[in-house]
């Protein structure tokens, strides 16, 4: 009986009374909140206390100067503001197909490899006669793309991971193994390849983000490499090291696929070969649109190549624990 209650509550919510939640978390103060809302400020107090009434919980302990969260409160503001965003991403997504009369589907991308994926994208642009699509980019982090997809401003991302993601389909693409930048004049530079030995106390340097701490520190401390890597955030800066002979660098090997530099040499990294999985990410359940869907299912079979050694594979969400 009471889950039938419950339930019968929680339909009565509306995404008018989430909103107005969403909003003063985000504030932090009735007063400021009502007035981005464009309500007074006895109505917003009231449709908080009213969303408190439905739930049978408190979500916020009030104080003369401070709002703080529940533990309850901030396990719903987490789901509130997923529908709050999605709701507006569907409302912007009929505003633009109206206005344009074409679908507009949001990539994200991991920098390394905007490039298979661009081309990719361009081949199922120009497919079908032509699709009536328009597309969105959005190049980050693997960490700040999972999160968008989670939250619905992305319609799917290609990620690097080297765990599976939790609450999204991911599908295996292929794998990315890490490769050694060094200088053409350097000694391991004459063997055509390296091994996490060979390296020796030579300094590293390597991306401070991203999947490369988990990557690569692990192996470093496996073969006992005492000095500390240097630790930067872009690849030039991470070239010009090693063209300065201050270091060797340690990189996934797609960003290396538009290095054209006479003076660098990319080694194949071996004994143990570690690489990370670069995936296609995509919420469960059925897509925002059509196009979406479709381009989801031309990149899984797109964006593999042979010698990538993996076939496409979809991997559900992990159950949580205790589910």
């Amino acid at each position: 009986m009471a889950n039938t209650q419950l339930s019968s509550s929680l339909r009565a919510l509306t995404l008018r009374q989430l909103r107005f939640f969403s909003v003063l978390v985000e504030e932090g103060q009735f007063g400021r909140a009502a007035k981005r809302l464009s309500i007074t400020q006895p109505a917003l107090s009231n449709a908080i206390k009213q969303m408190e009434k439905l739930l049978g919980a408190e979500l916020l302990t009030r104080s003369t100067h401070r709002l703080e969260l529940t533990p309850l409160g901030a396990e719903v503001l987490a789901r509130t503001d997923f529908l709050v965003n999605t709701f507006d991403v569907a409302l912007r997504d009929i505003e633009h197909t109206v206005q344009r009369g074409r679908a507009f589907v949001r990539i994200g991308v991991i920098p390394s490899a905007s490039g298979r994926v661009a081309a990719a994208v361009g081949d199922f642009q120009r497919g079908d006669a032509a699709r009536q699509v328009e597309f969105g980019w959005r190049d980050a982090p693997s960490n700040t793309l999972l999160a968008e997809v989670r939250s619905g401003q992305l319609d799917m991302a290609v990620a690097a991971i080297t765990e599976p993601p939790g609450g999204l389909v991911c599908v295996d693409l292929f794998r990315d193994p890490l490769v050694l930048v060094v200088r053409r004049d350097h000694p391991l530079a004459q063997a055509g390849e390296a091994d996490w030995e060979a390296i020796g106390g030579e300094r590293l340097v390597l991306f401070e983000s991203g999947s490369m701490p988990a990557l690569g520190d692990p192996a470093r401390a496996q073969f006992a490499q005492g000095a500390e890597p240097y630790r930067v955030s872009y690849s030039e800066t991470l070239y010009a090291l090693v063209r300065g002979g201050l270091a060797l660098g340690l990189m996934p090997k797609l960003y290396t696929s538009s290095l054209g530099d006479d003076e660098l040499v990319v080694l194949p990294l071996r004994k143990p070969n570690i690489e990370r999985r670069v995936v296609l990410v995509h919420l469960p359940g059925p897509m925002r649109n059509v196009m979406a869907e479709a381009l989801i299912a031309h990149l899984r079979q797109s964006l593999p190549s042979p010698a990538d050694g993996i076939a496409p594979r979809r991997l559900r969400p992990p159950r949580k624990r205790g589910a």
